[in-house]
């Protein structure tokens, strides 16, 4: 199991629990990252994202994304593609 990094969270939204990722490079719908940080230590595979309030199936590098998380992420968490 590889994990590459894919991404910074630069924000969350806790009601609705989802995690606002910059992208360093795509990610899709499907695909399973880790997120990790100094209290932050999870898996999940991406079931929903948006950008711009649209949904989409597959985001780019140098975009800023919206995605669905199972827990708590906080702004300078990192998010790992596990390959």
């Amino acid at each position: 199991m590889q994990e590459k990094k894919i991404g910074t969270i630069t924000h969350f939204f806790d009601q609705i629990r989802v995690g606002i990722i910059m992208l360093d490079e795509e990610l899709k719908i499907g695909d399973k990252v880790k997120f990790q940080g100094s209290t932050t230590n999870f898996e999940q595979e991406i079931t929903e994202m948006q950008y711009d309030r649209q949904n989409i199936e597959k985001g780019d590098k140098g975009q800023e994304v919206g995605v669905k998380t199972i827990e708590k992420v906080r702004v300078g968490d990192e998010v790992y593609l596990i390959e």
